[in-house]
């Protein structure tokens, strides 16, 4: 007696050894003993052990599954009495084991009710499990025709339409990333690889742009229709000239200073800050959309503004203008002491905004040594006054230090696909008065809401960590007992928030957040992640146009100064890289020479092999390094020069 059998998804036949109620033992016609169980077995028959299952699959491949899909009607049926009808006649073994094949093979077509019994699948059922079939069938022949044209050098339209999203955010149960990935994998390299051999990354900013994008403005950077601003009219004006200063590219201006002679010999200094809470008001789109964005994102060449265009002009303190404003105003004694401070919400007229690029000409280090402080300028007096009283602020906060090493800020500019990048000494004169009077107002205005009871966003530091809190703790590094931002509030939402709290404070209202405030911890949350992430993008792109800038400017050769270990910091560029490998006489400060190997900048990888001190002939060769493989290293950087 000889049995064919089910055994894990497969047809088996076998000869019984013997049998029990449960369980037999069967010699395969591979001559292998197997113990199987009772249940298992579909037929029994006689004859050849070899020829039976190559028989039994030559029938089962002849049987019409559609005609014995409508031979079996819609009741439930025994294999045995369908086989009667479909072959007119008792099916013999090898027919019956025939017309199993074919059924267990069609589940679309039968649904198995129990040994030896089924049921035909409702023709709705079937007609929809055929048409994923033959539509499998057509989306695997598109991913194959993908596939063919990318191994051939051609990047398909359908493909190049998502390829950033391909890269950045991929969907992995698309057509287009199964044959993306399967392109990358049959060419064993990365998609990211594929995607520029191909032609698919033209330009390296605008695939990290593309990137950044899909994370963080998902609907584009672009704004919906917003209402017009109710600017306020019944305000006190103020009897000022303020002037700002800001870079030349800067359209919101948050900042602007004014300085008044007292009848007491005193100075009158006015730090006035565009109020754009007075035209917005609270729960309205315009500030979820503020809480939404948080803050401006900076960018070689270009910027995401936190308010559409027409906001911010609606506030930006424009020359010419009277614009509303929050004001401090501080006292200042002979001695450049501050004696008293004082709160306005006002129109304040702005009657200059002043350029770094034209200001810094005539209004620095040499022009202030220099007798009567150097040439003529708008504004002379008031500047050359506010740098000494810079001066003073920075001795009060205990940070003044006329022997600490000058540092550099560097600035990107990006013209017709070039990058210029220019630097400017940190703490030069008009840098530094800026800085001072913009943190005498931020610590000040913190004090005042810490003081009065009301929550704000600080910016704390303490073990060297900066952090964000609602509750007022010292920033050891500028050296003040507590820093509310509020001085950008056209630019962060940190400032727009605190400005709330701020005109709230000074006109006895009840403040926009209360003490344990769940939406102020939470805008905190927000605002403190996407500002990280906006900086770290910053950083990602002036690394970029750091790179093209070796290239752009034929640069193989650059000079580095020795930091520690295996740091340097690479000449008139903000690019810190890790080089092992370097010698270990090398101290602090010293200059070296290094020679470009390879820049990748879509990898954002630059590659320097070190030639010798600067000055020095005794170059070491690489052969001499006692790791060869150390001479050359993949930097990225450590720092992007913003402040």
């Amino acid at each position: 007696m000889n049995v064919f059998y089910e055994e894990s998804g497969s047809f088996k036949v076998g000869s019984v050894v013997s049998k029990n109620d449960a369980s037999l033992q069967v010699d395969t016609q591979h001559g292998k003993r197997a113990k199987i169980k009772a249940a298992n077995v579909l037929v029994e028959f006689t004859g050849a052990l070899n020829d039976f299952l190559p028989a039994a699959e030559a029938l089962a491949a002849e049987i019409d599954l559609d005609f014995l899909w409508e031979v079996a009607g819609g009741d439930e049926f025994d294999v045995q009495v369908l086989g009667a009808e479909y072959f007119g006649h008792t099916p013999t073994a090898t027919e019956s084991a025939a017309l199993l094949m074919r059924i267990y093979g069609a589940p679309m077509y039968f649904y198995k009710k129990g040994k030896g019994r089924f049921k035909a699948a409702p023709e709705d059922a079937l007609k929809a499990a055929l048409a994923g079939v033959e539509r499998k069938k057509r989306e695997q022949a598109q991913i194959d025709e993908w596939v063919a044209a990318m191994t051939a050098g051609e990047l398909p339209d359908a493909i190049r339409a998502r390829l950033m999203e391909l890269l950045h955010r991929p969907d992995k149960n698309t057509l287009e990333y199964k044959a993306f990935d399967a392109a990358a994998r049959a060419a064993s390299v990365a998609p990211l690889r594929l995607a520029e051999r191909l032609g698919g990354i033209p330009s390296v900013p605008d695939y990290l742009m593309a990137g950044f994008l899909m994370e963080h403005f998902p609907r584009g950077p672009g704004f919906p229709a917003l209402p017009a601003p109710e600017l306020p009219d019944d305000l006190p004006r103020a009897e000022v000239a303020a002037f700002s200063i800001d870079d030349a590219a800067t359209t919101e201006i948050d900042d602007a200073l004014s300085v008044v002679t007292l009848p007491n010999g005193h100075k009158r200094v006015g730090i006035h800050i565009a109020a754009p809470t007075l035209g917005i008001a609270p729960d309205s789109p315009v500030e979820k959309l503020v809480f939404n964005r948080l803050s401006t994102v900076y960018f070689p060449g270009d910027k995401i503004t936190m308010l559409p265009d027409e906001l911010v002009q609606a506030f930006t303190l424009e020359a010419g203008r009277d614009c509303p404003a929050l004001s401090l105003y501080v006292e200042v004694d002979a001695d450049f002491q501050p004696v008293s401070f004082e709160n306005r919400v006002e129109i304040v007229p702005i009657a200059a905004n002043l350029r770094h690029d034209a200001l810094e000409a005539v209004f620095n280090e040499e022009t202030l040594a220099a007798p009567g402080f150097g040439p003529d300028y708008p504004f002379k007096a008031e500047l050359v006054w506010l740098w000494q009283f810079a001066v003073a602020l920075e001795k009060r906060r205990g940070k003044y230090d006329p022997n600490r090493p000058v540092q550099q800020d560097y600035n990107f500019a990006v013209e017709d696909g070039r990058v210029i990048i220019s630097t400017r000494r940190r703490g030069a004169p008009m840098d530094k008065l800026v800085s001072e009077l913009m943190i005498l107002a931020n610590s000040e205005w913190g004090r005042m809401l810490a003081e009065a009871g009301i929550p704000a966003l600080y910016r704390a530091q303490t073990a060297g960590k900066v952090r964000m809190t609602t509750r007022p703790e010292p920033h050891v590094g500028l050296g003040v007992a507590q820093y509310a931002w509020s001085t950008s509030p056209l630019r962060r939402a940190s400032d727009f928030v605190n400005q709330r709290q701020l005109v709230a404070m000074i006109r006895g209202e009840t403040p926009a957040f209360e003490q344990g405030s769940a939406q102020l911890f939470g805008i905190l949350r927000d605002f403190d992640a996407a500002y990280s992430a906006y900086l770290a993008f910053q950083d990602k792109m002036e690394h970029f146009w750091c790179l093209r800038w070796f290239s752009q400017e034929g640069v193989t050769e650059p000079t580095a100064t020795y930091i520690k270990e295996d740091l340097v910091r690479i000449d008139g560029l903000p690019l810190r890289l890790r080089l092992p490998g370097l010698p270990e006489q090398l101290v602090a400060g010293d200059k070296i020479r290094l020679a470009v190997v390879r820049i990748d900048e879509l990898a954002g990888e630059i590659e320097l092999r070190f030639l010798g001190k600067v000055g020095h002939d005794d170059v070491v060769p690489v052969d001499e390094v006692d790791d060869p493989s150390e001479a050359e290293a993949v930097g990225a950087p450590s720092h992007s020069g913003h402040g």
